[in-house]
């Protein structure tokens, strides 16, 4: 990145930019009806100016909040680029959450305007209108379903933009005006935290936070207008906001919308994006899907991806970091380019990919080798809403499966006795909103962030997460217990869908497991097993071996690591259900809530404990259309067999 952004401090500003030097390359594309529609900068600029003319005649200004509510569109994020050149402050919110879930961000935000998607979003925010008054105005921008809804404060964004349009000529000079009034110390938007321990807060980012972060990494990875990126994860969720609003507004590459969450492997292969970024949930789903379509292959398939397999793990890597590789080993992965590598980065979708980033929670040792094993290449971000994401990054020739990476330009680091994270860093947050005590106790005097999160910076610079400082703990033995670890290197398996770990004060480790539904089920469907459904197929003995057999290699790998050879997995059992966000059991960001399924499901954690080989269980579920019901179950509890070092390295 080469251009010079000097004076460009919101994001309006950039977009104007943008309008004018590269106006006809395009800032969005949308699929819509199979068939991608290209919005250029110009005509990107032009709407959200019109939109800007249209909310200031129904009365929105500087300070006001604007909910936005729906899947990536151009639309959306028009609508948000439109309040900032008001003076105003976009609040994107997840668009899988129920209705109960929206009504404190909003009633909070003090929220009186509103831009949802479709009838689905509309129908929450009427249904939260009883506790936030102060909502007025709702426009929706996907009128079916709309056409007797007769509510006085909803709008269709077609009239909107219609209004905005026709009063934009003569309210040119107000709305330059506007945008230049705005500085980089202003409000750029406010996104919500997931709320894993209580009531989520309102973190204040301003345009120099989020713009100055975006440009650090955007010079460290050589990002331009050449570049193309998926926008398919929540936009209420940081992570894909910068990706989609805030970095291509400072780099002026392209943004594409897939049609909805059914098509994004088809349209990712359709679009071929050279910038990608996914969480780890994410990509565990990709290889559980590879690894149904390798089980599907006849046998000689299987041995010749199982051979090249083999000689990626030991030569994709180094390959892919510039380093020395025998001639044989270059050979052979050569002609696994060929037959495997490339085909399968093509059904990814990630032929193009130039440089992909994970981030969002820790991701699997194994899990990230193979990404970067078949030619991806897969880097890890370390960051957080608080510090408008880029804070550490795994530069190239430098990847490790254990770290973060460096921090970035302008970022320091430092860790209190007890080993947690303090940050400080231009991309800060500026507050909680309406929270000052949680702002106090987050970000210190002298601008030290704290994170929460436990780790060290070792010899070669890179930082390393342990896990959440509240969630590592210690065995009775005071063996170190840190259970996202433990999930994660158990989740790498693609019949393990999820994984809720015990142990902190205990005399050993005992695990909660979700299988993975399709994968099972394929695998279910080779061994000519019947089922009627999940919970049935969840409580197979045939399953409970299978589960097993992933936990026993698990506990082989532990046994090498001499800081966890104790906290291997003794006892688990199968749940009856999958873990939900509907259900308080993760939060709308997929994180595991674990004091909270610990707290649900006591009597299941009791039975791990008490040597129990079954528990009957009885628990609440919600389903999608809002009504409640109960699920029980008998559980069956099994034990796993656990290693030494020496029993280890004898089998191999």
């Amino acid at each position: 990145m080469s251009e010079n952004l000097s004076g460009l401090d919101t994001f309006p500003k950039l977009l104007l930019h943008h309008a004018r030097v590269r106006g006809g390359l395009p800032a969005m594309r949308e699929k819509h009806l199979g068939i991608w529609q290209t919005w250029t900068w110009r005509q990107f600029a032009d709407e959200a100016r019109a939109l800007a003319c249209g909310l200031a005649g129904a009365g929105f200004k500087r300070g006001d909040h604007l909910a936005i509510v729906g899947d990536n569109r151009p639309r959306l994020y028009a609508a948000m680029c439109a309040a900032q050149c008001l003076g105003g402050i976009p609040v994107p919110m997840y668009q899988d959450a129920a209705a109960a879930e929206m009504a404190f961000p909003v009633e909070n935000a003090g929220i009186a305007y509103a831009v949802a998607e479709d009838q689905e979003q509309v129908d929450k925010l009427l249904e939260i209108l009883p506790c936030c008054p102060a909502l007025k105005h709702i426009y929706y921008d996907n009128a079916r379903g709309m056409r007797h809804y007769t509510q006085p404060q909803l709008a269709a964004y077609d009239k909107l933009i219609e209004e905005g349009r026709a009063s934009l000529r003569h309210a040119l000079a107000f709305l330059e005006s506007e945008i230049a009034k705005g500085s980089g110390s202003d409000t750029a938007a406010m996104f919500f935290t997931s709320g894993t321990t209580g009531n989520p807060k309102g973190v204040v980012l301003t345009h120099h936070a989020l713009i100055d972060r975006a440009i650090a990494a955007a010079e460290m990875e050589g990002l331009g207008d050449h570049d193309v990126v998926l926008a398919y994860l929540p936009p209420a969720w940081i992570g894909q906001n910068i990706f989609s609003y805030a970095q291509p507004l400072v780099t002026g590459y392209c943004i594409c919308c897939p049609e909805s969450a059914e098509t994004v492997m088809t349209d990712m292969r359709e679009i071929g994006p050279t910038y990608y970024f996914a969480p780890p949930r994410v990509l565990e789903a990709l290889l559980t899907q590879v690894s149904i379509r390798i089980e599907d292959l006849w046998w000689g398939g299987r041995r010749s991806y199982d051979f090249f397999m083999e000689v990626a793990n030991r030569a994709g890597g180094p390959l892919l970091d510039g380093k020395p590789v025998s001639f044989t080993d270059r050979l052979q992965y050569f002609l696994g380019e060929l037959f495997v590598y490339g085909p399968l980065r093509n059904v990814l979708g990630m032929s193009r990919v130039r440089v992909a980033y994970t981030a969002g929670e820790a991701i699997g040792p194994d899990l990230f080798r193979f990404y970067r094993s078949i030619g991806i290449n897969l880097k890890q971000l370390y960051g957080s809403t608080e510090t408008s994401v880029f804070v550490c990054i795994q530069p190239n020739g430098q990847v490790k499966a254990d770290t973060v990476g460096p921090a970035v330009k302008g970022v320091e680091l430092k860790f209190t006795p007890q080993r947690e994270l303090l940050i400080r860093s231009p991309g800060l947050f500026k507050e909680y909103y309406k929270n000052p005590q949680a702002t106090i106790e987050a970000k210190d005097a002298e601008g030290w962030f704290h994170t929460g999160d436990a780790g060290y910076v070792g010899e070669d610079g890179h930082l390393r997460i342990i896990d959440r400082v509240k969630d590592v703990g210690k065995l009775a033995d005071s063996t170190l217990f840190a259970p996202k670890y433990l999930e994660n290197k158990l989740k790498f398996f693609p019949y393990v869908n999820e994984a809720v770990m015990f142990g902190d004060g205990r005399d050993r480790v005992c695990a909660f497991v979700n299988i993975d539904a399709e994968a099972v089920g394929n695998w279910a469907e080779k061994k000519n097993l019947s089922y009627s459904g999940y919970t049935d197929l969840a409580a197979r003995d045939e399953v409970y071996a299978l589960v097993r057999e992933c936990i026993e290699k698990v506990n082989a790998d532990l046994a090498l690591e001499p800081e966890l050879a104790n906290s291997q997995i003794h006892r688990f059992l199968i749940l009856h259900k999958l873990l939900d966000a509907d259900d308080g059991e993760l939060t709308r960001t997929r994180k595991v809530r674990r004091g909270a399924i610990g707290e649900k499901y006591c009597e299941l954690v009791d039975a791990l404990y008490d040597g129990r080989e079954s528990v009957h269980i009885e628990a609440e579920v919600k389903y999608e259309d809002g009504r409640t019901g109960t699920l029980s179950a008998d559980l069956k509890v099994r034990d796993v067999k656990t290693y030494s070092a020496a029993q280890v390295k004898k089998a191999a």
